[in-house]
């Protein structure tokens, strides 16, 4: 089961929905919540930015701006989260590091890290509304990523794409270990070019599923688009989260460094749980 969540915060719309999830999460599982707003110091201080001579100054005023309205951006948010938590225990804590290093170095202590799809965390501006740090955390990190669009939840199901790889069943044993389905109806998403091997692939995903509790519809589709497939599945039955793993290589595999994966994850209307 759920223990522990990582809460990454700032002032985006997809973090706001995060945050309101990962309450909203931490009181049905009992699991213990902690909120981190990251100040990025090297960023912030220009450490690796080549200073003009006679610029020094300047450099130093305006590193010294940009820290002061880092540190009360993270102070509000900080606050602002500990107010919506009301009555429900929650940890907060500032990271010094730059966001990738901070939230792989905190996100060891904990089952599950939570972040808005849009979520900048001291960055400027994120690339296709993506937070730039999901590559890194999916690549590099230890630990399932919940990433949350802006917008209210939704109730409907959880579908789940599973294609056989290693990071579809780490999603997926993840998935069922933490509970994060109990209550729901789940529909399984296997494709492949073959109908056989893409109907034993749904039962497969179900089996573990059912051993879990859960109870799973089995969607099998020879070929196809699968993102698209399931962007629309997820849309026309307002879905509550997508699960997948960070697939690699052919059919559902391409989702992680294709465009199918940037597809999923900027489009996707729910949270999607994801792991590599």
């Amino acid at each position: 089961m759920l223990r522990s969540i990582l809460l990454a915060l700032d002032d985006t719309p997809g973090a706001l929905a995060a945050r309101a999830m990962a309450i909203a999460l931490a009181r049905r599982t009992g699991a213990a919540l902690t909120a981190a707003a990251i100040l990025d110091r090297p960023h912030t201080l220009g450490a690796r930015e080549a200073v003009p001579v006679g610029g020094a100054a300047f450099a130093a005023h305006r590193n010294a701006a940009l820290a002061a309205r880092l540190e009360a951006e993270a102070a509000a948010a900080l606050a602002a989260a500990r107010e919506a938590a009301g009555d429900l225990p929650i940890e907060t804590v500032t990271l010094e590091e730059a966001p990738e290093p901070a939230l792989l170095r905190a996100g060891v202590r904990h089952d599950l890290i939570m972040l808005g799809r849009d979520s900048t965390l001291g960055r400027e501006e994120t690339e296709d509304g993506l937070a730039p740090v999901i590559p890194a955390l999916l690549r590099d990190g230890a630990r399932p990523l919940l990433v949350v669009p802006p917008g209210p939840a939704a109730a409907g199901p959880v579908l789940v794409g599973y294609d056989g790889s290693l990071p579809a069943m780490r999603a997926l044993h993840s998935f069922a270990l933490l509970g994060l389905g109990a209550g729901a109806p789940v529909k399984l998403f296997s494709a492949d070019p073959d109908a056989a091997e893409a109907a034993r692939l749904a039962a497969e995903g179900a089996a573990l599923l059912r051993r879990h509790g859960l109870a799973v519809e089995e969607w099998a589709v020879a070929g196809g688009h699968p993102a698209e497939l399931l962007l629309a599945e997820a849309t026309t039955t307002h879905a509550r989260m997508l699960v997948m793993g960070a697939f690699e290589n052919s059919g559902l595999r391409t989702l992680l460094l294709g465009s199918a994966t940037r597809i999923l994850l900027r489009r996707a209307p729910c949270p999607i749980f994801v792991q590599h």
